[in-house]
């Protein structure tokens, strides 16, 4: 990065958020595969049924969503432009586990439509972060 290009700091501002939305997501991969049978009977049958029945390249594909996400968060703080690729690998394991939850598990039937609103949230969060990077990238804020 040229030392003369001054980063506005609601960039870095941003790019920390993102490491907390980041952070929460891997929080919640954790949470998803580290539940004890005891915390998924406590859950309603039809959740119980969901959880027991994904499949495990729809947990990867979990996994690769938020460990890459966040990855692609800590380099945005680093100004590092190698975070683009990381971001862009994210949505699309978000892509791949939405795929998963909606088309194939049928989780709005679980969920209702309520249970539609954090998904939408996931993937326009993850489409911003993409763009920010590579508008972060043409004004050489990360290089």
């Amino acid at each position: 990065m040229n030392d003369s290009i001054k980063v506005p700091g609601w960039f870095i501002v941003v790019a920390v958020l993102a490491v907390i939305w980041e952070a929460m997501g891997v929080m919640a991969f954790i949470q998803t595969i580290t539940m004890t049978a005891d915390d998924l009977f406590a859950l309603p049958v039809a959740e119980q049924t969901l959880y027991n029945t994904t499949p495990d390249w729809a947990n990867a594909a979990f996994a690769i969503a938020v460990f890459s996400g966040l990855i692609g968060a800590l380099l945005l703080v680093f100004k590092k432009s190698i975070a683009l690729p990381f971001l862009v690998l994210s949505l699309l394991a978000v892509l791949v586990q939405m795929y998963n939850a909606f088309f194939i598990m049928d989780s709005f039937a679980v969920f209702g439509p309520g249970g539609v609103i954090m998904p939408i949230m996931v993937i326009v969060i993850a489409i911003l972060l993409i763009w920010l990077a590579h508008f972060a990238k043409s004004k050489q804020w990360i290089t």
